[in-house]
């Protein structure tokens, strides 16, 4: 059975399968893995940092011949990040987190789809107004940002799906396995953007420690949180918008004392020693609720394949019984 969507289609790749532009993370040579296996990858332009991007969009561009993309941080952008992307030639252009409207008209002139990441309803009718070829809907489980006031994946998605059809509509928050690709298509979505999962591949741009503890790591020890971004000074809007990671030692300090934290620079202070001195992390460790899931480090061209063969699997079989020697039956 393969998985051709509305996605699929508009794309042109074999998978409904994307790879979420993590900001540091989602390097050319991941992105140019996911989509070499037939998946759509987006290098994670997040700030639109000028030497990263330099560095990694033509590795991006030479490192395939499929469809690839890019996603950045609207909020954090200016016009020059865009169309120094665009200049690459990428298949798509991803925003998330705040309007999309200053960078919309430039993308749709170009022969890139329009990609919108929305994490509520208001957020996701802007993306239909401002003419999304393609709109991604994040629940709160996903790592990294998110919505401080979101909604949970399973309701989220079928809501924007009908807000927004016909435009195909991608679910993001909680998957990492290709059991969560078939969800996220039985609810109407046209496919899965996942990140956590493709974190911890062999191609992503991490220390070997966070690896390590996204195999490691439990969904029950993830937060959402603002601490960590008013510790270590980010501009992230905070009010709007935080973030999902591991367990963290300034996160027990600080919990349900944010305000306090933010007025006092003797403790954003201490953390930037205790990251000086190695004490803790110089990045929080961005995770999803799904993060139980990730136990091994594939390679990205694998883990796409394994997550379609998987998905395919569970649609087969969602619903119906298994033969009684299959060892996915059950006792």
């Amino acid at each position: 059975m393969a998985l051709s969507t509305e996605f699929t289609e508009l794309l042109g790749v074999r998978h409904p399968i994307v790879l979420a532009p993590m900001g540091g993370s989602a390097g050319g040579a991941l992105v140019g893995a996911v989509s070499r296996a037939g998946g759509l990858g987006l290098l994670g332009g997040a700030y639109g940092d000028r030497a990263w991007l330099e560095r990694e969009l033509p590795i991006a561009a030479e490192g395939t011949d499929q469809p690839w993309g890019v996603g950045f941080l609207t909020w954090a952008i200016d016009a020059g990040a865009v169309e120094r992307a665009l200049e690459f030639n990428p298949a798509a252009v991803m925003l998330s987190f705040g309007d999309p409207s200053p960078f919309a008209d430039r993308i749709r002139r170009s022969d890139a789809a329009l990609i919108v990441q929305v994490t509520g309803v208001d957020e996701a009718e802007q993306a239909v107004d401002v003419g999304a070829d393609v709109i991604v809907a994040q629940g709160t489980e996903s790592g990294g940002h998110g919505a401080r006031r979101g909604r949970s994946t399973l309701p989220f998605v079928p809501l924007v799906v009908d807000l927004a059809a016909p435009i195909p509509v991608l679910a993001a928050g909680g998957i990492a396995d290709g059991r969560g690709v078939a969800a996220a298509l039985a609810l109407g979505a046209a496919g899965a953007l996942i990140g956590t999962r493709f974190q911890a591949t062999a191609e992503a741009l991490v220390d070997p420690s966070v690896s390590k503890a996204l195999i490691e790591g439990r969904g029950q020890d993830t937060e959402r949180s603002s601490v960590l971004d008013i510790a270590r000074g980010a501009s992230w809007p905070t009010e709007t918008y935080t973030a999902r990671t591991l367990a963290h030692p300034f996160l027990d300090r600080w919990r349900g004392r944010e305000a306090e934290l933010a007025g006092d620079s003797r403790a954003r202070q201490d953390y930037q020693d205790d990251v000086a001195r190695g004490a803790i992390p110089p990045l929080p460790v961005w995770a999803g609720e799904a993060v139980d899931l990730i136990t091994d480090l594939p390679s990205a061209a694998d883990l796409v394949t394994t997550l379609a063969t998987e998905a395919e699997d569970a649609l087969t079989w969602a619903g119906r019984l298994r033969p009684k020697d299959d060892p996915r039956a059950g006792s």
